[in-house]
């Protein structure tokens, strides 16, 4: 069973929509477990403190190191030790990716730490060599929607969750590219503003070859327009290739 651990300050927010669609009917059926544990719980004084002011004088508070450590400790000791990899959300971290929530699904699950306030004490961060991820270059109030972006993306790649095996492999930034138009029944359709809008004739002619070109040559347009940062990345990797 792969499993997911959220470190937080409102564990109520889980599972929320990981409880729906896919993700929550996996869940149901246990292919993948979650787990919320409130940081609060290891705070060291009556009052339930997690946060200080910074060193050095600056707006707004930074989460305790000995409290989230503890937090940190336990968890990695319930969930089998230092093999579980163990991520920070945080703006300043790498960019998440399909390929990095495709690591993350191979293995045995993931600790994720949902940052609030100014941000996290930087001890802590070296002392558990915690992963610093970002899903976007925005910032959230806390961790937790991020997390629960992450555990999406990689339990929607456990084994059995997804209905159609494929389904996956064609799908955005599998191999750089964005995905094709997808279009269904009727084959012509007047939208509100009064066009008639019809299929492309080659989705209907039958010729799986002609698709399979159409589709590949409507996620490089695609991608090309839309991202020339994927499209440029593909590119070059192309030419290394070819070296």
């Amino acid at each position: 069973m792969w499993r997911a651990t959220a470190l937080t300050l409102f564990p109520e927010m889980f599972p929320g929509p990981l409880g729906e669609s896919l993700a929550g009917r996996a869940l149901r059926e246990g292919v993948w477990s979650l787990e919320a544990v409130d940081i609060r719980r290891f705070a060291r004084d009556r009052h339930g403190t997690v946060d200080d002011a910074p060193f050095g004088g600056g707006a707004g508070m930074v989460m305790k190191p000995d409290v989230l450590s503890a937090a940190i400790e336990a968890v990695a000791q319930a969930t089998g030790g230092p093999e579980v990899p163990k991520v920070l959300l945080s703006p300043r971290g790498a960019p998440f990716s399909q390929a990095r929530g495709r690591e993350l699904a191979a293995g045995p699950g993931v600790v994720l730490v949902c940052g609030r306030f100014e941000g996290v004490d930087e001890r802590v961060i070296e002392a558990h060599a915690l992963e610093e991820i970002s899903v976007g270059d925005f910032v959230l109030s806390g961790g937790e929607i991020a997390a629960m972006a992450m555990m999406d993306c990689c339990v929607r790649l456990l084994p059995g969750v997804m209905g159609a095996a494929d389904s996956a492999n064609e799908e955005s930034f599998e191999d750089g590219l964005l995905e094709y138009p997808h279009y269904t029944r009727p084959a012509t359709w007047a939208g509100p503003d009064g066009i008639e809008r019809r299929v492309p004739e080659v989705l209907l002619s039958g010729h799986h070859g002609k698709v399979a070109d159409w589709r590949m040559k409507q996620r490089e347009e695609i991608t090309r327009r839309r991202r020339p940062d994927l499209w440029a990345r593909r590119r070059t990797a192309a030419g290394n290739d070819e070296k």
